[in-house]
């Protein structure tokens, strides 16, 4: 199959064979203008690398070692989770009646790697799940 280009986050990429060939910095881009910062740089030995993980791992409560499973299995795993401690933790309003509707039960980090729109969403669910502490390691 022929080569394919698309353009993220102000990043060329480019893709032969399903394979990320090359990145490049967006000469178009208002923020970048064609340049990558370190990270930006060494996106296509990321994503290329040989000791790259593609597959979930999980390590259950008191084992030793990690065992893989689906991505569909570690997405319920977080989906209950997630809901069970919403559920123990919500507070609907304080002694006096005042309304909270928040949960300090769970907090969330966000890391650089993510872009601003999925930052965006994360905060906006977060945000609407009733979370309080919501902090991004862009910040820290």
């Amino acid at each position: 199959v022929g080569s394919e280009m698309c353009i993220r986050d102000s990043q060329k990429v480019f893709v032969k064979d399903g394979v990320v060939t090359q990145i490049e910095g967006d000469p178009d881009s208002p923020i970048s203008r064609g340049r990558l910062c370190p990270k930006g740089s060494a996106s296509e030995k990321l994503v290329n690398s040989p000791m790259r993980e593609t597959r979930v791992k999980y390590r259950r409560p008191g084992a030793t070692e990690w065992e893989h499973i689906s991505l569909e299995q570690a997405m319920e795993m977080i989906a209950d989770r997630i809901i069970k401690t919403r559920a123990e933790t919500w507070e609907e309003e304080n002694e006096d009646g005042e309304p909270l509707k928040r949960t300090l039960g769970m907090h969330f980090l966000g890391g650089a790697t993510l872009d601003s729109e999925e930052n965006y969403l994360i905060k906006k669910f977060f945000t609407a799940m009733g979370a309080v502490s919501i902090e991004n390691q862009a910040r820290i």
